[in-house]
């Protein structure tokens, strides 16, 4: 007899977006009844091959197979009438509907070609619920007022409501506490005893070898091994897989780090948290400084950052800043204090797109330009070229609009603002997100230029090397907390993977910043 052939196919999948090809012949099989688990950094490719699969991207190149028979998933719609539900990390919910209305949007449940709304609709929902092991969400609740474990409950509920034989589920487990997390694979596992296939994405390595059957890892936007055995296959072995790049990253000259106690730090963090999101931090950045965080997306990579910076209110903890302490939650006196902030939403969180490069520049400084009333709009001019010409901002005109410069460009403007304010401590959230290559050196070496001059620079980055290669100490994070602190020169990006990955929380994370932590081996792979 014949072997039953895949439930899905996809093989030699391209798809480009502007400057960037994001999949680059990639091939996947699932089998019925498996979970086939996703690894890669991020960048390499899983959001945008789940989305292709899911009927969001139509793919440039490339075929895919269902059942045995080839398909073209047109639409989201189109591939939820195959069975494949998507459930992504960015949950797609309407909050301002029910958990019922949710469930059933746009397939609401029908009796004799009548849609059935309220009552029966509400207790399918409560049936699909009480099936999730979660029978105390109201199915008339709005989903806006469930937690954020809720809402992954009630987009389970909704993969479910349709006749589903494949369910994608991208980091599924990253909002949910333990015994949440021993649910959502009770759930899996009876799904998949009852044929349905699971495509899991998760950086846990211990999830993957807990639920995972096979292996596919993706980098920079191919498939560099298919198929392996997710319980068996040495960690080293899907680190190695991991890592490497095609592009060459250029830096320049780390100076000799001073000996901690030579000066006073600039920035001091201590025991700063924020519940849910990073726990107790201890951090010091003193002049001159580039320190690194380093770790997988919800970390608390960012959301450190922010907290810092006042756009979000730590639930404890204190900033200092030049030794005083800073009011915490307030953007405004985090500015005043001397802090700037370069967002990784740059266009959405930090330029002005529709205004010239000078407004960009000047924005937080405007009071320096005010002469009774009045913005003096030559002396405005002058001092955003000075500070665009100091970090060589091309084109040398800062009157076009910001939205006509390059990526990287775009970011030299942020830097210029904090530049202009003069600012003691710069943060900086994936500088070179959306930068070509030949950008990123020229950015490297501004960045590394203005820590010579004496400023203080905490930088977050997804790519390891770039942390490595620009930072002089790293703090490596794991689920929002600190696992290991050691100098740039320590480390290698396997060891950053490795601690990322499977990593525990080592007693010299939280020591003074100056101090890096003990060759211990906490964090290493047995396997």
């Amino acid at each position: 007899m014949a072997p039953e052939p895949p439930l899905l196919t996809m093989s030699g999948i391209t798809k480009s977006f502007p400057g960037v090809r994001a999949l680059d012949g990639v091939d996947l099989d699932v089998q019925a009844g498996e979970v086939h688990c996703l690894l890669g950094q991020n960048g390499a490719g899983k959001s945008t091959l789940i989305k292709v699969l899911a009927g969001a991207h139509q793919p440039d190149g490339g075929t895919i197979g269902w059942r045995g028979e080839p398909v073209t998933l047109k639409s989201p719609i189109a591939a939820m009438r195959l069975g494949i539900a998507t459930i992504y990390q960015e949950l797609d919910l309407v909050e301002h509907l029910s958990v019922a209305e949710n469930v059933y949007l746009g397939h609401e449940p029908t009796t004799a070609g009548f849609v059935v709304r309220g009552r029966a609709a509400r207790a399918s929902t409560a049936a699909l619920l009480k099936r999730l092991g979660h029978p105390e969400i109201d199915p008339a609740r709005l989903v806006g007022d469930l937690s954020a474990a809720q809402q992954q409950i009630v987009s389970m509920a909704r993969a479910l409501s349709h006749d589903v034989r494949l369910i994608v589920m991208d980091e599924p487990s990253a909002a949910l506490d333990p015994d949440e997390v021993d649910n959502l694979f009770r759930i899996v596992g009876d799904l998949t005893a009852g044929g349905v296939a699971v495509v899991h994405i998760s950086h846990r390595l211990e999830e993957i070898r807990r639920i995972g059957d096979r292996v596919t890892v993706l980098k920079d936007g191919r498939a560099v091994a298919g198929g392996l055995p997710a319980k068996s296959t040495p960690t080293r072995e899907v680190v190695a897989l991991m890592t490497g790049r095609n592009v060459e990253y250029v830096f320049p000259d780390r100076p000799p780090a001073p000996p901690p106690e030579a000066t006073a730090p600039v920035l001091r963090v201590r025991g700063l948290a924020r519940d849910g999101e990073f726990e107790a931090l201890d951090l010091d950045v003193r002049p001159g400084e580039i320190v690194g965080l380093a770790g997988l997306v919800g970390s608390g990579r960012s959301e450190i950052l922010e907290t810092i910076y006042g756009a979000r209110r730590p639930s404890a903890g204190e900033v200092h800043v030049d030794g005083r302490p800073l009011r915490t939650g307030s953007v405004r006196a985090a500015v005043r204090a001397g802090l700037g902030l370069a967002p990784e939403e740059r266009k959405a969180q930090a330029l002005l797109m529709l205004e010239s490069v000078t407004r960009n520049v000047s924005v937080s400084t405007m009071s320096r330009f005010a002469r009774a009333g009045w913005i003096d709009r030559g002396a405005e001019h002058r001092a955003a070229r000075a500070a665009t010409r100091e970090l060589s901002l091309r084109p040398d005109n800062p009157a076009v609009p910001v939205r006509t410069l390059s990526g990287g460009n775009q970011q030299k403007a942020v830097l210029a603002r904090w530049l202009l304010r003069g600012c003691r401590v710069l943060l900086l959230d994936e500088p070179t997100r959306g930068v070509d290559v030949g950008a990123r050196a020229e950015l490297y070496a501004v960045v590394r230029r203005l820590a010579d001059e004496g400023l203080a620079v905490l930088l977050v980055s997804s790519e390891v090397p770039e942390v490595l290669g620009l930072a002089d100490r790293v703090l490596v994070l794991r689920e929002g907390r600190v696992v290991h602190t050691a100098p740039a020169r320590e480390l290698d990006e396997h060891r950053v993977l490795d601690l990322v990955m499977e990593g525990s929380p080592v007693a010299s994370a939280a020591s003074p910043a100056g101090a890096a932590g003990p060759a211990t081996g906490e964090g290493r792979p047995t396997s």
